[in-house]
């Protein structure tokens, strides 16, 4: 009874982390099948982000109870940390790890399955994650939880408070990748420029002592709060770093009011002037784009069509993104925002997604047009794609070449 299946679902910290308990439980000798094949054992690492996603979540438990209904089913995630009980009740599920028990999974499934008794030594406050078993690139988790309360977000309940591993013991998780023969690394978390909160550090201390491992060659940061993001960072980064032109910057609104309402740290002139700087310290004549990844809710409670039109007109005139990442506004109770009597009808919140993925498609088609004939490097990935391998450029544009074994994992000079 050693076969395992790991589904994951929601971000790439979530990712991660199940890729820490897949390597620490395959030295115990499971062995890792697809989850569609059917396994003894399930791990399923849940997301929380909205509705919908706890939906997916208790759809998934349940079809793999029905499935396999000797298996064991454990469950962890933001979802199974907000709601333990209701995950517990589900028939199936053998145990649920909320988010300060992540290090109890891999003993408690060893355990289990062997039969023995596990007893808990206590619960960490931080859980070290990166993802491997992909030869060109990896999630290193730098950072957990989330001290901001923005109204609409139970991110910060399911996580906990900002917390993080001090850079000396996360230099040596970037060597194991780089040992591993990977090039580059994606910084993950859940608010990853608060790096440095617990330990009196910052996340600019961090990526300094980061681009100086030996082996890695390129980086992206995950994701980081246009607050957080300083002039000192962008000059340091554009200084002739490993750190890609590749930015996926929350906004959330265009539009001031909707921002304030939304408990934000900044409004549509900062935020402008953000994007702005980034470019003018990046980008050269006849040299590749930045690619900015722009997260936008839409239906956030008291936005009226005027409002929204403030953040489609701030999008395609100001910012003007490579992509929009669009997310109806969803009612996540014990929130400010799922209290309040002036909530979005959804066909209006499923109009608006539609006006921002024909933008959004738009921008890109154009983002890709201008970096045309553009001199660039990209990092090929081992997937035989039907004769064809695929790679991404530093600004983040997907090249297609003749599937060739020997430039997997290498970073290979092309023009876009």
């Amino acid at each position: 009874m050693n076969r395992i299946a790991f589904i994951t679902l929601g971000c790439k910290l979530n990712y991660a982390e199940t890729s820490t308990y897949e390597r620490a439980l395959l030295k115990e000798g499971f062995e890792a099948v697809s989850w569609t094949k059917g396994a003894d054992v399930f791990l399923v690492n849940t997301c929380t982000v909205t509705e919908h996603s706890d939906k997916k979540s208790r759809n998934i438990i349940r079809k793999l109870h029905r499935q396999n209904p000797d298996s064991l089913i454990f469950v962890t995630g933001c979802y199974a940390q907000l709601k333990k009980a209701e995950i517990e009740a589900i028939e199936g599920v053998t145990a649920v790890f909320g988010a300060t028990e992540k290090s109890q999974i891999v003993p408690s499934i060893i355990a289990k399955v062997r039969g023995e008794e596990y007893c808990p030594e206590g619960a960490g406050r931080f859980f070290p994650a990166y993802s491997s078993g992909e030869r060109t690139r990896s999630f290193l988790k730098v950072q957990d939880g989330c001290d901001y309360k923005c109204h609409y977000c139970t991110v910060p309940y399911a996580r906990g408070e900002s917390r993080n591993i001090p850079i000396a013991e996360i230099i040596p998780q970037a060597e194991a990748i780089a040992s591993e023969g990977i090039k580059e690394i994606v910084l993950t978390g859940v608010n990853t420029g608060d790096f440095g909160r617990s330990t009196g550090e910052t996340f600019f201390d961090l990526i300094r002592e980061l681009d100086k491992v030996e082996g890695i060659e390129r980086y992206r940061i995950s994701s980081i709060e246009p607050n957080l993001l300083t002039e000192e960072m962008i000059d340091w980064i554009t200084s002739g770093t490993k750190f890609l032109p590749h930015y996926h910057i929350p906004l959330q609104s265009g539009c001031d009011t909707i921002l304030r309402e939304m408990g934000r740290r900044y409004d549509t002139a900062a935020f402008a002037h953000k994007i702005q700087y980034i470019r003018e310290r990046t980008e050269v004549p006849g040299g590749p784009k930045v690619f900015f990844g722009i997260d936008v809710i839409v239906g956030f409670p008291g936005e009226t069509d005027e409002l929204f039109m403030e953040t489609y007109t701030f999008l395609r005139d100001v910012v003007r993104p490579a992509f929009i990442h669009i997310f109806p506004y969803s009612r996540r109770a014990g929130t400010p925002a799922a209290e309040r009597k002036d909530q979005v009808q959804d066909c209006k919140k499923t109009l608006r997604v539609q006006m921002l993925e024909e933008l959004s498609a738009q921008l890109h088609a154009e983002f890709l047009e201008s970096n045309k004939g553009v001199s660039e490097q990209v990092l090929f990935e081992s997937t035989d794609r039907k004769g064809m391998m695929e790679g991404y450029t530093g600004n983040y544009i997907r090249i297609s070449r003749p599937f060739n074994p020997a430039m997997i994992g290498k970073i290979v000079d092309v023009i876009i």
